[in-house]
Formats: C-alpha cells, structure tokens, sequence
C-alpha cells in the first residue's frame, strides 16, 4: 500500500519515508542527489511530494539490489533529467556485466572439472637442476611476465597472491627468476577466476588449499553453489527494478 495523500494530492516527506521505513532525512537526501525530482514546495517552504516521487523512490529502492547504489542513482538521475537513453545505456551495462559474472562461473567450473588430481597435489621441492622431480623443464612451465600477460593482470598482483598463499611458485636456483609449473599456472587461474567473481584473496586461499589436498570439485561446491545463487538473486532483483521503474517512467 502506498502512502497516504494529503489534500490536494501532495505527500509530506513522512509519507514517504514511512513506505520504506526510512527516515524523511534519507528522503531529503535523495531528492538532492537527483534520484527524485525536485520536491514542490509550500507557501511556508515545506517541500511536498506526489504519487510520480514516491514511484520514483520505489524504483530506486528496486533498483539498488540488481545494479548497486551507485548505478541506481546514475539511472534515476538520468531519468529524472530527461535522458531516458542514458538510463537505458546503464542498465544494459548492468546486464551485460552479469552475463560476464556467469561466463565467469562458467569458466571456474570448466577448469575445476578438468583437474588433474595428480596435478594438484603441492608442489614438490626444486631438483638442483631445477626442474620438479619427474618432470621436465620447459614446455609447460613459464615466467610470472607471460603468465601475467595471459591472465590480463600485472605481475604485481601475481606476487601479491603469492605472498597470501594462492600460488607457489618455484625459483630458478640459477636466475632466481620465479618459475611457474602446470599447478601453480592453474591455481593463479582459479584464483584470477574467483577474484572475477567477487571473491577476497582471504576467501580464495583456504580454497586453494582445499583443491590442493583434496583433488578435486568437492571443496569448491558449496563455494559454487552459492555463487550461482547469489548471480540468480541479481537477475531477479533486475526484473523487480525494471517493473519499478516501468512504472515511473509510464507515470512521467
């Protein structure tokens, strides 16, 4: 149920801060960051409010879950100004960065599911050749330049996961050079995957971890499952703002 209107059809800034359990602060500061139109006002300067603000703060409150506070407010301002397409733009970036996040989960489940579990076990120590025991050095070991440049990041964020445990590199004992085998280039993928998706550099070490010792998907399920849910909860809440917003701009 809406709020209640006063005479002459005006709402108070209550009114519409009771809907939404807010406070007519949060309502006034709103009104001032653009995401409702400016608020008429008495002969006395009290500002008032019509059904078309109080639409528009149900379209911004719809909005926030799906697109976060920021781009809601952007969309609402846009809107509020006459620049419809604008509003459409962020939403469809909105969009397509949710379909990228499940690209993403995507791409975290496939490499998961080609694990090798002889190939996740702890690195052993360097030979004094250099290479791991029983295998050879070259074709599928690489440098922390090239791996960085295959995953889009900076070596500097390479050494940064290294120094919270994600990946374990080996070092040359000639160069000193940091050298990655097939294990470590996978854990620096998973975890470059999970930082896509949200995920913090102390979340994403247990679960390494957990890979590494135990082998395989399992570990990462519950993880998964609840990335899935929380992408589900995300397109959901955008539907809900697209009905909110429809509203409003129909009552434009």
């Amino acid at each position: 149920m809406g709020p209640k209107l006063q005479k002459g059809g005006r709402l108070r800034p209550v009114d519409l801060a009771r809907e939404h359990g807010l406070s007519t602060q949060a309502v006034r500061n709103y009104e001032e960051a653009g995401i409702l139109p400016p608020a008429g006002r008495t002969a006395h300067g009290y500002r008032t409010y019509t059904p078309s603000h109080a639409q528009a703060l149900r379209a911004f409150l719809a909005l926030v879950p799906g697109h976060g506070h920021r781009t809601a407010t952007s969309i609402m301002r846009a809107v509020n100004e006459g620049a419809a397409e604008e509003a459409f733009r962020l939403i469809d970036e909105s969009h397509a960065q949710l379909l990228d996040d499940r690209r993403t989960l995507r791409a975290v489940e496939s490499a998961l599911r080609d694990l090798d579990p002889a190939a996740v076990a702890e690195p052993k120590a360097a030979t004094a050749s250099g290479a791991a025991p029983g295998r050879a050095s070259g074709p599928r070991e690489t440098f922390i330049g090239p791996l960085a440049r295959r995953l889009g990041i900076r070596p500097a964020t390479l050494r940064k996961w290294e120094r919270a445990g994600l990946v374990h590199p080996r070092r040359d004992p000639r160069t000193g050079y940091r050298v990655y085998d097939e294990a470590a280039v996978r854990d620096a993928r998973l975890a470059h995957q999970l930082r896509r998706g949200g995920y913090l550099l102390e979340q994403i070490a247990p679960l390494l971890a957990q890979v590494r010792a135990a082998g395989g998907l399992e570990p990462l399920e519950g993880t998964l499952r609840d990335w899935h849910g929380r992408l589900s909860a995300r397109g959901r809440a955008m539907l809900a703002g697209a009905a909110e917003l429809d509203a409003y701009l129909r009552r434009r």
